[in-house]
Parts: structure tokens; sequence; C-alpha cells
């Protein structure tokens, strides 16, 4: 988008409206998305008799569907972002993928075996399309060195959490009171309503998420990404490399569905060194420093995810839930982060443009290594919690205080606000435009694969003990972030003040 074209937008509290619209569509979806994950599991492991039956299923089995499920709604975001970037732009693929969202959960309204399957290949596709290229439109809204990009960022996460605190409560009732395939038309219902004020809104977004079509310098065309990989020596070694590996996994250790796994994402890395390839000497360190920034993202996810697995898993059993002569659900707890996301957004926002204005360090790296840390300390109070619980054998005899979980989620909740809106935000700042919604791709790829990790660590905790698991995951965090700092110079410099117009003008 020009400057002019972005000087000329229609403003709202300080913000472009198209902000909002974003806002209102990315809210829906997610309360689509995390409405019928909510209810997912539970649909598959209720009995196959009853007023509201299920499909039977044991809980291996639905979690080992669960698991590899939302694993593929992020990883999809990779061909979603190529095909934003080199054929239909952001905003047609988050068109696309809102019209997909809505065909797959009215489908999963249909009581058959196969509408259940063809429902969550078409979420998948739909998410894939929607998510990380609505992420990428936000940061297009803002110019270059435009100090209002990362608040942005932080009104647009309020509404991915807005949708998801208010989704469980209400199409988790309607599927577990009502019956599950009212359940998930109600989430069909949230996403239509989404993609209703998307449609409304376009009006708003004529200069956002055009597709993009540059040349290089010689005024050849972009390279092809797939057969691109073929025709370097790095895209080839990581290429082949990762298809060693994946072999070795399916043969070795016999674990045929992450070596297909492995060798899928192999085609990500050798398009991921492609698109290195294809930058001049700026852009290719700026991709480099978003690559390296991944690895901090799956850091993150890696260790924040355990919320859903191991620390539901011990709320659940070793949580005293007893509030007066209430037992507090343990469910109600997994809407506990989104709820304190949006008391405390606005408010690490503003402590951000503070600290900024004071000259401080105020890099997107420093605020995810930080954010990184704070989220690794509150492990810490789990920590405290195992100490608590008394077991006599298998049974609990005396469970821990809320209030260490409260406190965990509190610590968690401000870490994912320094580091998750922040580095969305980063890479519509380094990424080049017209690979922009691949890097935003990658990253939610990235969040799948940090959710893998957090379903393994959860695993090896059955062995290990939730002490030892809780205290190094609190450790390695602290460890991880304080080397990031360390780094913080040398990566900087890699980014060629991509940031730095930003911190100017605010002075």
């Amino acid at each position: 988008m020009s400057s002019k074209a972005l000087d000329n937008q229609p403003q709202l509290f300080g913000h472009p409206i198209g902000l909002f619209v974003l806002f209102l569509t990315e809210m829906w979806e997610r309360f689509s998305y995390y409405g019928m994950r909510a209810i997912l599991v539970l649909f598959l492991i209720a009995e196959t008799t009853g007023d509201n039956p299920g499909f039977g299923w044991t809980n291996g089995e639905a979690l080992a569907l669960y698991g590899w499920y939302t694993m593929f709604v992020y990883v999809a975001s990779i061909p979603g972002g190529i095909l934003a970037d080199k054929y239909i732009g952001q905003k047609k693929a988050v068109m696309l993928g809102g019209a997909l969202l809505v065909f797959g959960h009215g489908i999963l309204a249909i009581e058959a075996l196969w509408a259940f399957y063809a429902g969550l290949a078409l979420i998948v596709l739909g998410v894939g399309c929607l998510k990380p290229n609505i992420s990428t439109m936000v940061g297009g809204l803002y110019g270059k060195g435009d100090n209002r990009r990362d608040m942005g960022f932080y009104i647009f996460y309020m509404g991915i959490n807005l949708g998801a605190a208010v989704s469980a409560l209400l199409v988790g009732y309607v599927g577990q009171r009502i019956g599950w395939h009212y359940g998930f038309g109600l989430a069909g219902i949230g996403m239509l309503f989404g993609q209703l004020v998307y449609m409304w809104g376009q009006k708003y977004l004529k200069d956002v998420g055009n597709l993009v079509k540059e040349e290089d310098e010689e005024g050849a065309p972009r390279p092809d990404l797939i057969s691109g990989i073929f025709k370097s020596t790095n895209s080839m070694i990581g290429f082949f490399a990762m298809l060693a590996l994946g072999a070795y996994v399916y043969f070795v250790n016999g674990a045929w569905d992450y070596g297909l796994l492995i060798a899928m994402l192999a085609f990500a890395v050798g398009i991921g060194i492609v698109i290195y390839n294809d930058g001049n000497k700026v852009e290719k360190d700026r991709i480099l420093v978003v690559y390296l920034s991944f690895l901090i993202i799956m850091v993150f996810w890696g260790s924040f995810e355990q919320a859903g697995g191991l620390l539901n898993i011990y709320t659940n059993e070793k949580t005293d839930l007893s509030l007066g002569s209430f037992e507090v659900p343990a469910t109600w707890f997994q809407s506990v982060n989104a709820i304190f996301i949006l008391i405390f957004a606005t408010l690490v926002g503003s402590f951000w443009i503070w600290w900024q204005n004071r000259g401080k360090e105020s890099s997107s790296l420093f605020k995810m290594a930080v954010g990184v840390i704070i989220m690794g300390w509150g492990f810490l109070f789990m920590s405290k919690a195992t100490t608590e619980v008394v077991m006599d054998g298998e049974q609990v005899v005396e469970k821990s205080a809320m209030t260490w979980l409260v406190l965990a989620y509190l610590f968690h909740t401000i870490g994912e606000l320094c580091a998750s809106p922040v580095a969305l935000s980063f890479i519509t700042k380094l990424a080049p435009a017209r690979w922009v919604a691949f890097m935003m791709g990658a990253y939610f790829a990235v969040t799948g694969l940090g959710n893998k990790v957090a379903g393994l660590l959860g695993e090896f905790s059955e062995s290990a003990g939730e002490f030892a698991i809780f205290t190094g995951i609190a450790v390695f965090c602290t460890v991880f972030g304080i080397l990031v700092l360390f780094l913080i110079k040398p990566l900087k410099r890699l980014t060629h003040g991509a940031e730095d117009l930003e911190v100017e003008s605010t002075h």
C-alpha cells in the first residue's frame, strides 16, 4: 500500500477502520475454531448410545486425532501463505478461507462419519487460508515508521481472545447439554457472522492485502517455489536432509506418522531457503532473523501449550477446586488465559510504548525474549503446587491450592502478550512484501510444531514427574531467554534498521 493511501484511511480510535473489520472477522473465526475445539474430544469419546451420542472412541484415539488436527490446522498456513503471495493476494485468500470454514463447520452439523472427516478437512484448509493472511493484512494497514503497528496487533489480539473466551462457554454448553452437532452448527453460525463482517468491510480494505507482483533486479520473474528447491545447492541440502530425517524416523523408529510429517516439512524447509535465496543482501539478513525468531516461537509455544494438556490434567486431578460449597469445573481454567489477555493486553502494549519513549531497549526480539522468561517463571508456581500434593500410592490424599494455578496462568499470559502479538508485528516489518504471507504462514506452522512439542513433554511427565517437568521448563526458558538477550545486538544489526524508524517516530 502506498504511503498516500495509508494516510487517507478512515480512522476510528486512532487506528484504521480496517483494523476493526479484521478484528471482528478474526474474533468470529476464533469463536468457531475454539468452540468446535472445546467439544471435539468430548464428542469423540462420548458413548454411541444415550441422549447425546458420540463416536465412542477411547481417550487415546481421540487425543491422537485432536493432536494431529490442531497441528495440521497451523501447518496448513504454509500453503495458505504461498497461495496468497503467488496467486490471489491476502485479501482473497481470507475470503476463500472464511467460505471454507463456513462450509466445514456447517457440514459437521450433519450426523454422519463422512461429514465429520469432510468438515475437519475443510476447516484445516480454511484456517490455513485465513489465519496467516488476515494477520499479514493487519500489518499492511500501517506504513513504515508507524509506531501504532504494535498496538494495532495488541488490539487485534484481543479480538482473538474475546472469541476464544466466549466460545468455550456457549458452544461447549450447547454441545454438551443440547447436542454435539448443534454445538458444531453454532460454531458455523459464528463463522458466518465473521464472513459477513469481512464482506461488508471490503470498502475499508481496498488498499491492503492485494497481490504483490515484484520482479528481481534483472527484471526476471520471481522463482517457482517448488522447482526452485532443486536449482540451488543450499535448498537441495535442506530438502534432502529433512527427507533423510523423515526416512530415519520411519524406518528406524517405526513412527510412520512422524516420518511422513517430517517428509512433508522438507518442502517447507526447501521453499524457505528458496525465498531466502531470492532476496537481496538486506532482505536475506532480515529473512534470516525471522527464521531465527521462529526458534524463539517454538520454545515459547512448546512450553506454553502445556495449558491444554499437562496443566489441564493436573487441574482436574490434583488441584483443590472447592470454592466454599461450589466445585469449580476444571474446564473453566481453559478460559483464564483468554480473560487475562482481555484485561492486560492494552496495559502491556501501553507499557512497552512508555518503555520505548524512555529510550530503553524495545526491539521485538527483546520483547519476545522477555516474554519467554516471564512465561517460564509461571511454571515455578506449578513446581510449588506439586510440593503441596500428598499421594498414597495412586490415590491423591491432599491437593494443591488453586492460587498457584491462577498465578501460573497470569505469568503465562503476561509472557504471551510480550511475545506473541509482537512476533506477528515483527514478521510484517522484516519480511519482503512479496513473501510476507508465506513468512506468516511459516510462523503459524512453527506454532503448530510447538503444540506437538508440548504434547511430547506432557507424555514425558508420566515417567519424569510433574515437578521435574515444570521446573525444567522454567529453568530452560529462563536460560534460553537470557541467551537471546545476549544476542540482541548482532541480531538487530541483521534487521538493517527495520524497526528504527518506529523508535525515532516516538521521540
